[in-house]
């Protein structure tokens, strides 16, 4: 490659020649015009220039596994309290209103703050609250919805605001993509889905638990058993509190101590 490259260097050097034409009136122009001559062009290799940088050596440090994934397993995990159950298209806007979103769910005090609006934005139809009057955290541990829970805008105040008014799970027919993402980015609640439309059977006050391992919701108030789709491989990052908490927890990146 070298051998093609060139540095081309040119000589600007100019020559004059004086000479004395005169083609119309001496008068109007110079006694003499001066014509330039060029030098023959220079070619110089562009290696004899050229110095390479020295080669220097990458290393990789991985950091030691804190964690293993396995203490993170959820196979036995469960849930066990009463459920509030929703409808479809509950919009993220009913789950916590734009107005509440200046709340900082990392200061402790306002996230606790955050709690206490979970599901406020839901309309009068739904005579029984998610949180009960002058109180700040819910008694439905687990909620129970729809088709495309979570739709609407994508924030993550969504989620966050349900964990931290007390519930552990939602189990709906289906979600909104980002609700999910967030759902497990936060590590607030388990967003399980149905595949059967459990909201149509259950009401709000029933005592349910859920299995993890076994995929599926008992309705105690009902004697029914549902089951669920598996969770996968987003229970252990919701088990550890979130995506960077899993990931300091597994080894992936330093722990904050360090």
């Amino acid at each position: 490659m070298a051998a093609s490259l060139t540095r081309i260097s040119y000589s600007s050097a100019f020559t004059f020649s004086a000479s004395k034409t005169s083609v119309f009136s001496p008068s109007l122009f110079a006694s003499s015009i001066k014509v330039p001559t060029f030098s023959p062009l220079t070619a110089k290799p562009l290696w004899s220039t050229f110095t390479p940088h020295a080669a220097h050596a990458i290393s990789f440090t991985t950091h030691a596994t804190s964690t293993p994934a396995s203490v993170l397993d959820t196979s036995t995990k469960t849930f066990h309290g009463l459920c509030y159950v929703v409808g479809d298209n509950i919009d993220t806007d009913q789950i916590i209103p734009a107005e509440y979103l200046t709340l900082v769910p990392s200061n402790p005090a306002e996230y606790e703050k955050l709690g206490s609006y979970a599901l406020i934005g839901l309309p009068s139809s739904y005579a029984t609250r998610f949180i009960g009057p002058n109180e700040t955290k819910t008694k439905y541990s687990i909620v129970i919805g729809g088709a495309n829970f979570g739709c609407g805008s994508s924030r993550e105040h969504a989620p966050v605001a349900l964990g931290a008014a007390g519930a552990k799970a939602v189990v709906a027919e289906s979600y909104a993509r980002i609700f999910f993402r967030n759902s497990v980015a936060t590590g607030e609640v388990y967003p399980l889905e149905s595949e059967a439309r459990i909201c149509e059977e259950c009401k709000t006050g029933d005592v349910v638990t859920i299995e993890l391992g076994e995929s599926r919701l008992i309705n105690h108030s009902t004697g029914k058993e549902y089951k669920l789709k598996s969770i996968g491989d987003a229970g252990p990052v919701i088990e550890a509190g979130g995506i960077f908490a899993y990931a300091r927890k597994t080894g992936m990146i330093p722990s904050q101590s360090n």
